[in-house]
């Protein structure tokens, strides 16, 4: 099934709320499936901390549960850059200023 063409729209109540379009269904069901990978690493580091266990082995876990939220990142960003952005861009204007800004954001704020 191909994605559909990318953009943003606002909530159904005006509120802001952005969804993107055009996600690849592929791609969606892989980032859940980590997310709830990550999900059950957290409720393992949390029973970690509550058994008193050593500390070197929880933070070689919550390692693992930051790279796994980086791989979902990548993801995202990636599937954000081929649809959402490509279709802000090609449009020009102050569509393609306003995500330029967003993207430049997104990296300063995810790759520090």
């Amino acid at each position: 099934m191909a994605p559909s063409k990318a953009r943003h729209s606002k909530g159904p109540n005006g509120d802001g709320e952005r969804k993107a379009q055009g996600v690849d269904p592929a791609t969606k069901a892989a980032n859940l499936a980590r997310l709830r990978r990550v999900e059950g690493q957290i409720r393992g580091i949390h029973k970690m901390v509550e058994d008193d266990r050593y500390c070197a082995d929880i933070v070689t876990q919550i390692s693992a549960a930051q790279q796994a939220l980086r791989a979902v990142g990548r993801e995202l960003i990636r599937n954000h850059l081929s649809h959402c952005a490509a279709h802000a861009i090609h449009a020009g204007g102050a569509q393609a200023t306003e995500m330029y800004d967003e993207l430049l954001g997104m990296f300063d704020k995810n790759y520090r």
